[in-house]
């Protein structure tokens, strides 16, 4: 049985992803801020866990409890306040960096001990196009609208890392997931794809098998070359 750790899995993407990978067989935990909306998890079969990736102790308390983890899925992020230069400034991009980069780090750095004990330790860091300078850069893409500049930011960073986790990593799996644009609360439901198309990159990546790719970006079509 392949025990996984979802973050951010109360809702959309991550309850999704949640749902497909215990029809996939695996024990999933669910991990969340708030247990007042683990009911959705719980009645797929998922057992929520209390974790917020900002709170070092409630990270570590998460990773305690778990009797073993082959999977970690960092799925947890926000948006942020700020959408435009109008409203940015320098405490709007330290708010988004905390939970979507250094709370990645930090829920990375305690599942490792346990990851390390698998014997196919996988780790797929959802990230977004909007990370991704070629799709920012170009028109007619669903990311060259994007004028956020923390999100953006930080979802690059969330590729960086990933890269470099499998470098760091040699035996484990470590690949970056692009949901696309999807209709989720996070859009405001603006999104063309479904929640069940926005996570089929991050379930596949999930399934990943000893011989399979590390260091990689992937979306639902496959490989996005560096």
């Amino acid at each position: 049985m392949t025990t996984t750790l979802i973050t951010g899995a109360n809702r959309s993407l991550g309850l999704e992803t949640a749902r497909r990978l215990i029809e996939a067989g695996h024990t999933v935990y669910a991990g969340m801020r708030d247990l007042g909306s683990a009911a959705r998890a719980a009645s797929l079969g998922a057992v929520p866990v209390q974790v917020d990736v900002t709170d070092a102790g409630s990270v570590a308390a998460a990773i305690d409890s778990l009797p073993e983890l082959d999977v970690l899925v960092n799925n947890a992020g926000v948006l942020g306040s700020s959408l435009s230069l109008d409203d940015l400034d320098a405490d709007a991009v330290r708010d988004v960096l905390e939970t979507n980069v250094v709370g990645l780090v930090r829920v990375t750095q305690a599942a490792l001990p346990l990851l390390r004990r698998s014997a196919n330790p996988v780790i797929v860091n959802v990230a977004s196009g909007a990370g991704f300078a070629r799709s920012l850069a170009t028109p007619g893409t669903d990311e060259h609208g994007v004028l956020a500049v923390p999100y953006a930011s930080s979802k690059a960073a969330v590729i960086a890392l990933t890269v470099q986790y499998a470098k760091n990593l040699p035996g484990f799996r470590v690949n970056a997931s692009d949901p696309g644009y999807t209709s989720t609360a996070f859009n405001g439901y603006s999104g063309h794809q479904t929640v069940s198309e926005g996570t089929d990159a991050t379930v596949a990546l999930a399934q990943l098998g000893t011989d399979g790719p590390t260091g990689q970006f992937f979306d639902r079509s496959g490989l996005v070359a560096y």
